[in-house]
């Protein structure tokens, strides 16, 4: 084996990526389940982004009052191609904040889980399978 095994750092790094970004989202919501306080905030803009393709993703501002009083406005971490009128601008939806980061915060049927479990999955499927060809191929050498 000379240089080919170089080639495998490519899905190996990715999978590496990968996982990290879905486990760290993971435990985000998880954390946010177990100490976040529930709060009604309303969207009060959408912040608009787009990718090096030209897709374009709106990511909504959600404002509310934290249980101390303070003014929390701050986007969301995911962005969507449509936004459907339960989260168009002056909608009101329910958010689930870190009261020590109100910056760390879901909005409820908006956030979703399903992606950082399929990141999870897929950096851990691209790790192991990355991993048990490099073991495989130095061993039959």
């Amino acid at each position: 084996m000379e240089r080919e095994w170089l080639f495998s750092l490519i899905p190996l790094t990715i999978g590496a990526v990968f996982f990290s970004f879905g486990v760290y989202g993971v435990r985000h919501a998880s954390a946010l389940r177990r100490t976040g306080i529930t709060a009604k905030a309303r969207i009060v803009r959408h912040d608009v982004r787009r990718d090096d393709e030209g897709a374009t993703f709106y990511h909504p501002v959600a404002a509310w009052t934290a249980r101390d009083g303070r003014t929390c406005e701050y986007s969301s971490r995911f962005g969507r191609a449509v936004v459907g009128n339960d989260f168009g601008v002056g909608a009101y939806v329910v958010v689930q904040y870190d009261p020590e980061a109100p910056h760390r915060f879901a909005i409820e049927g908006w956030d979703l889980r399903a992606v950082d479990l399929l990141f999870t999955v897929l950096g851990a499927m691209f790790t192991v399978g990355t991993v048990t060809v490099l073991v495989v191929r130095l061993l039959t050498l």
